[in-house]
């Protein structure tokens, strides 16, 4: 959908400036026109050049600006002037550029929520919303405080499981480096000697020089039929068949599944109950939660309960139906919902699994290392123990 950046008059006079998505130039010009505004101009635009600077700015980044953007908002300095001070202080090029123009965006009469519409790839539409519903409330600095816990929240959560997988990664890939050198250059070496010395190879030593053999014959095959195979699951992997296939499996996969639900049922809880708390609809939430669930299985499952919700329904059944959330989840949702403190329930869920997460982290951390290490131990030590096979067996022979 192309999106349009538009400049009108209000009855009042007062000049005003936007973006915003629309299917065609005249579809926005109507509904401009239905709010009472004279149209001065329209121009598209193209959403990648006005986020060209919304690139590689981390989240702890805009954990700080939020911060302090609440606090300066709260102390009663003007949005224009706080934005101003923010950008002088900033440090990250990228980060600077972005404010920059965001500022410059609210100077020409664009709303807050409008000029971060901008940049995709820094501002979540969960920020946008949560923004948005704090202009509309005028509650911008309580708004700007909760978005910076939430997303403190999520950026430790998202560390933990970060740190969880850089240990068994960079051990595998060790144990494969090493695999490979062994079976281009030591096998080979060991190969000749046992050509020299001649006699019948035992099974293991024959299964692992034809690997070898087949390996160093055919690298350049074996490189490239891994290439498309592995660009190949990557396109199939971007379906949407794709993507639930892979998302379920992780769920049901062991040791990692679990975590996984875990997660994702502590991310919907915090990111639900904070856009419920700063007064978001609940139907915008909940396509919202979807959208950032990480998992097409919950988002799934979050956009039968919008379905729900419109037809008169709760929130919990289609929750129960999708499979995907525990039980005490449900429950204590159902319960949230018929008490009318369906916020409050959401917060303590999601308490309640960031320590799960915490618990599930320190003990699949505990429990990989065991299992790489015999990972380890049974494939070097195979790939060892076939190569001095016939050593042995030479021995045995002189010995006799």
């Amino acid at each position: 959908m192309p999106t349009f950046r538009y400049v009108a008059k209000e009855n009042t006079g007062k000049t005003i400036t936007g973006t915003q998505d629309y299917s065609d130039k005249a579809a926005l010009i109507d509904a401009l026109r239905k709010k009472g505004l004279v149209i001065i101009s329209i121009n598209e635009t193209s959403k990648r050049r006005l986020s060209v600077f919304s690139k590689k700015v981390k989240l702890e980044d805009v954990v700080i600006f939020s911060r302090q953007l609440a606090t300066m908002v709260d102390s009663g300095i003007p949005l224009v002037q706080a934005m101003d001070i923010l950008h002088d202080q900033i440090e990250k090029p990228n980060f600077k550029k972005v404010i920059g123009t965001i500022r410059d965006d609210i100077e020409t009469g664009s709303s807050f929520s409008d000029a971060l519409l901008k940049h995709p790839n820094v501002f979540s539409p969960l920020y946008i919303n949560m923004v948005k519903a704090g202009e509309s409330s005028g509650a911008l600095d309580d708004i700007l405080d909760r978005l910076a816990s939430y997303l403190e929240k999520a950026n430790i959560l998202q560390r933990k499981v970060k740190s969880s997988l850089i240990y068994p990664t960079v051990v595998v890939s060790m144990a494969m480096l090493i695999t490979m050198v062994m079976l281009l250059k030591v096998i080979p070496t060991f190969k000749g000697i046992f050509d020299v010395l001649g006699g019948t190879l035992p099974l293991p030593t024959r299964i692992l020089i034809l690997v070898s053999d087949t390996l160093r014959n055919m690298f350049l095959y074996v490189v490239a039929a891994l290439a498309v195979a592995v660009f190949a699951l990557r396109r199939y992997l971007k379906t949407n068949q794709g993507k639930l296939l892979f998302d379920r499996a992780v769920l049901k996969f062991p040791i990692i599944g679990p975590l996984m639900r875990k997660v994702a049922v502590a991310k919907f809880t915090r990111t639900l109950a904070t856009l419920t708390k700063s007064g978001v609809p609940i139907l915008v939430s909940l396509e919202i939660v979807g959208k950032t669930a990480g998992n097409t299985v919950i988002e799934k499952a979050l956009a039968d309960v919008r379905t729900s919700i419109k037809e008169g329904e709760n929130i919990a059944d289609p929750l129960a139906n999708s499979g995907a959330f525990p039980p005490m989840v449900v429950r204590m949702i159902d319960v949230g919902e018929k008490t009318g403190e369906l916020e409050k329930m959401l917060g303590k869920i999601a308490d309640f699994y960031d320590d799960q997460v915490d618990a599930a982290v320190s003990g699949l951390t505990s429990l990989i290392e065991p299992l790489i290490i015999a990972l380890l131990g049974v494939v070097i030590g195979g790939i060892v123990i076939a190569m001095f096979l016939p050593v042995f067996k030479m021995t045995e022979i002189i010995g006799q």
